[in-house]
């Protein structure tokens, strides 16, 4: 059994501006109240954007779900997902998540609809070799810190600084492939090995 799941890849470029973008929201919310919050900031090169989180897999599982995902994206055009604003999960005032990601807008037109019939899709292929499919509805972001302890602190931060209502201009990240990635779990935070791609249409 592996530990694993699909993702997106970041460019180099592109990981090293959204490295600089949560610097910046990391001195924002980190108040002097150091043992009242508790954060877990991602490592910019660990970063990626989950296409579908798989858990515990049978290895004997991973040669058919590449056969399967390429046939799924293989003949889907690429996109650009802008990473244009910040927000919170589940709630700005009391977050566990902190992400960078499109603006509703970009969710709601045609590019935001491609992704999640290209998420759809996946799913459907995960679920016919009996993984199970994710419950809650796909939005794409990519995580920049989880929040163990100290919420409302951190929510308060945030509404203070007005950094979730500010604009980005970041990039575009480029959905070009599907990575299937294995997360092995260390006492120095997960190892991430990528053990196949499946690229999209490139035009």
């Amino acid at each position: 059994m592996i530990r694993a799941f699909l993702a997106v890849e970041l460019s180099q470029e592109l990981g090293s501006e959204v490295a600089v973008v949560q610097q910046k929201l990391k001195q924002k919310v980190e108040s002097e109240k150091k043992g009242e919050i508790r954060i877990s900031w991602v490592q910019p090169a660990k970063m990626h954007l989950t296409i579908k989180f798989l858990g515990d897999m049978d290895e004997q599982v991973i040669d058919p779900l590449l056969g399967a995902i390429e046939q799924a994206v293989g003949s889907q055009p690429s996109v650009s997902v802008p990473l244009e604003r910040l927000g919170a999960f589940p709630s700005p005032h009391s977050p566990r998540v902190l992400w960078i990601g499109p603006s509703e807008n970009w969710e709601q037109g045609e590019e935001g609809k491609r992704v999640i019939e290209i998420h759809g899709e996946i799913e459907q292929v995960c679920e016919s070799l009996g993984l199970l499919r994710e419950a809650k509805p796909f939005s794409p972001h990519l995580t920049l810190a989880r929040i163990k302890t100290g919420e409302r602190h951190i929510g308060v931060a945030l509404a203070m600084s007005g950094v979730l209502d500010q604009p980005l201009s970041v990039g575009s990240l480029a959905v070009e492939s599907v990575v299937l990635v294995k997360s092995d779990l260390k006492p120095t935070g997960s190892v991430y090995t990528r053990l196949w791609e499946a690229r999209l249409r490139d035009f």
